[in-house]
């Protein structure tokens, strides 16, 4: 999150290393940053629908019933969205690491300048997870990030296959262990104790009873990790092979990593959704696992492919100022949604629909989108952004003229 989407420019080298500093916003990939914030969208989506709207917890009790337009955007977000946008923004992050090492390795020692900017991402996610909202994504990123550091000074071709080991090894885990859960009354008497405590509670008893949840949702963040660590070194690749900075050379195998991931993993979410990979047993836990990667792919290999044809180049354009303010952005939204569904502001946890909640995510959106770009007309980076920088390279960015 946050990080550059930057063509790289040969440093010149006159006596001492350059420094390392931040990339010049002309430089930057635009493609990139676009995906980056429609990724971002379906995570303000998810987010919004499954966590701030009811407790998460929810969704282990079975999938809604009923009918009208709040179980539509439920089906609509489970189906399509949920798991998705996070493994095309896992993706991102990877490419994003890739980038900056290879910028870095011109100033020397880039696993350094890494590990400082994985260890400031830390140090937010943190502070985010334990004092703004228990749902947060940075500190499993940053410790992800730290796990993959090393695999940096690979060629592109060991970077793929250990990001088949690792996705091998997702995809099979479920057969070697398995994360027990609470019953499904405890489950529910939890879900009733979090529509209680967020939607009335003071700041202290929601800061107090987001913390006890901790434990339950660490057994969320390990059930992915692997999957985590599986995208980042694919983003990686991606970099290194040259089929991001090169995508007119790569244009029949993006076309066909759209079609095929779609096609492909849209099948295998069906076939879940109606428990037709039920009878397979661990083979079917291992596809039903393995489809949210595969139409993540397909969903940033066609964004790649659109951002490639003029017709619907300037339209993606649009999205690239949020993409480049992504890490200010998704930390924004969970300070309006904590005000909005929790007690301490208008409460409205548990009792605000589906559909209703997703108007309000198109609404957020929208003002994040024209609030960027107005942003990024006066200053070179998001606040955000700037701080991470400020703090990794150890040298305030400079405000953009223009």
């Amino acid at each position: 999150m946050g990080s550059d989407g930057a063509r790289l420019t040969d440093e010149r080298q006159s006596g001492a290393a350059p420094q390392p500093a931040p990339v010049a916003p002309q430089n930057r990939i635009e493609a990139i940053d676009a995906v980056r914030g429609v990724a971002l969208f379906g995570v303000l989506i998810v987010n919004l629908v499954t966590e701030f709207r009811v407790s998460i917890f929810q969704q282990l009790l079975g999938p809604p019933s009923g009918g009208g337009a709040d179980i539509m955007v439920e089906r609509v977000v489970a189906l399509g969205v949920q798991s998705k946008s996070f493994c095309l923004f896992a993706l991102l992050f990877g490419v994003g690491l890739a980038i900056q090492f290879e910028r870095l390795s011109g100033a020397g020692r880039p696993l350094y300048w890494l590990a400082r900017r994985l260890g400031v991402l830390l140090a937010f996610g943190l502070i985010h997870l334990l004092f703004i909202w228990n749902g947060d994504i940075l500190t499993e990123y940053a410790l992800a990030g730290f796990v993959v550091l090393p695999l940096l000074l690979l060629p592109a071709r060991a970077l793929l296959l250990a990001a088949l080991a690792f996705l091998a090894a997702y995809a099979g885990a479920p057969a070697l262990y398995s994360i027990s859960w609470p019953g499904a009354a405890e489950l529910r008497a939890h879900v009733a104790a979090a529509n209680h405590v967020y939607s009335s509670g003071t700041l202290a008893e929601v800061w107090q009873f987001s913390l006890g949840e901790l434990p339950w949702l660490l057994k969320l963040h390990l059930s992915v990790f692997l999957r985590t660590l599986a995208l980042f070194v694919l983003g990686m690749f991606l970099w290194k092979a040259g089929i991001l900075t090169r995508t007119q050379d790569f244009r029949s195998e993006i076309l066909i990593a759209a079609v095929a991931g779609i096609a492909l993993g849209a099948v295998l979410t069906g076939a879940e959704a109606h428990d037709a990979l039920g009878g397979l047993d661990a083979a079917g836990q291992a596809l039903a696992d393995l489809a949210p990667v595969l139409l993540a792919l397909g969903y940033g290999a066609a964004l790649f492919a659109l951002a490639e044809r003029p017709s619907t180049r300037r339209f993606l354009s649009v999205f690239a100022p949020l993409g480049r303010m992504a890490f200010t952005n998704y930390v924004l939204q969970s300070f309006v949604l904590g005000f909005i569904f929790f007690g301490y502001g208008l409460g409205q946890f548990g009792r605000m629909g589906a559909a209703a909640a997703f108007a309000l995510g198109v609404a957020l959106y929208a003002v994040q989108l024209v609030f960027s770009k107005w942003w990024l007309r006066r200053y070179r980076f998001g606040p955000l952004e700037w701080l991470w920088r400020t703090l990794m390279y150890g040298a305030a960015g400079r405000r953009n003229p223009g």
